[in-house]
């Protein structure tokens, strides 16, 4: 009976060995990671925000499955909540006097980000 744990024991320990080999033929190629720009001016009390990038914007696949090298865009005005944007063009009206902040970043279809990740500060006066 003792024999027979002792093989057990070593198949299992050549099986761990064999699993920790070669990593090379299982690795990943580098993913697809987009550029972006974002172009921006203030009117008024409005901010007008241009996302330029060479991702695909899909809005027909918001909040679906992952494809590679597209997706939509989030933003985050003054560390507030999620808004998915689903075009290269979005427009904040009636934003109140002072110093803002905005993040602009890049996510799959399925919210998951490119990291990619850009942050302006403006000013309403």
């Amino acid at each position: 009976m003792k024999a027979w744990r002792i093989i057990i024991l070593g198949i299992i320990c050549c099986l761990a060995l064999a699993a920790c080999g070669d990593k090379k033929e299982h690795a990943v190629h580098t993913k697809y990671k987009p550029t972006m720009d974002v172009k921006w001016k203030v009117e008024g009390s409005k901010l007008i925000v241009d996302v330029i990038t060479d991702m695909h914007i899909s809005p027909e696949h918001y909040g679906q499955g992952r494809k590679e090298g597209e997706g939509h865009i989030h933003m985050y005005l003054d560390d507030g909540e999620k808004i998915g944007v689903k075009a290269g063009h979005k427009e904040f009206e009636d934003l109140k006097p002072g110093r803002h902040v905005l993040k602009v970043s890049l996510h799959n279809n399925d919210h998951t980000p490119y990291d990619v990740t850009k942050t302006i500060e403006f000013e309403i006066r």
